[in-house]
């Protein structure tokens, strides 16, 4: 232990017996950490928090040491500590019973989906853009035909070529052999 001399009255002295850092966590670590141990139920956290707790007062171990009862500051630190880890757990644990226990399950895409858009991926790019434009993204063929660089006539004989195909390969001809 350090001991620290003050001026007194006369030739008496009086002394302030200072404790270290190290002699005070060697003689309170276990200490805390069993009574945080019953709190918490939890041994890793128990420590954690002891170990924070230590740490705060290792940063100003010139004025805890100072105090009456370091100990008590840093069993204090250690508890509130705990408290809010308490609280932020409580408060975690809350919003995950406020969730969908359960996600909604989606279903995936239909046979004739998955066939169409296979039959796309098999048409030449020019002919899919242009169905997929004209189609799916409502464009005239004029609108078609100046984004692509092309004559409308063009678009046109896309549009016509890549119905075709598609009929073709989706097998939609109706029995006289049309389209």
């Amino acid at each position: 232990m350090a001991v620290t001399a003050i001026a007194g009255y006369g030739s008496e002295t009086l002394t302030a017996v200072r404790p270290s850092f190290d002699e005070v966590y060697a003689a309170h670590y276990a200490d805390l950490t069993v009574q945080l141990y019953a709190y918490f139920g939890d041994r890793q956290e128990a420590q954690d928090v002891v170990q924070e707790a230590f740490y705060r007062a290792l940063v100003r171990w010139n004025s805890v040491a100072g105090y009456d009862d370091p100990v008590a500051w840093i069993r204090r630190v250690a508890w509130n500590l705990a408290v809010s880890r308490w609280r932020k757990a409580r408060t975690s644990l809350s919003f995950l019973r406020k969730q969908r226990r359960i996600e909604p399950q989606a279903e995936g895409p239909d046979p004739d989906r998955v066939a169409l858009v296979a039959a796309l991926a098999a048409l030449p790019a020019a002919h899919r853009r242009a169905l997929v434009l004209h189609y799916l993204g409502d464009l005239p063929v004029a609108e078609i035909a100046r984004r692509e660089g092309v004559a409308a006539g063009t678009v046109k004989s896309w549009l016509h070529r890549g119905r075709a195909a598609l009929a073709t390969q989706l097998d939609l001809t109706d029995s006289t052999g049309g389209a």
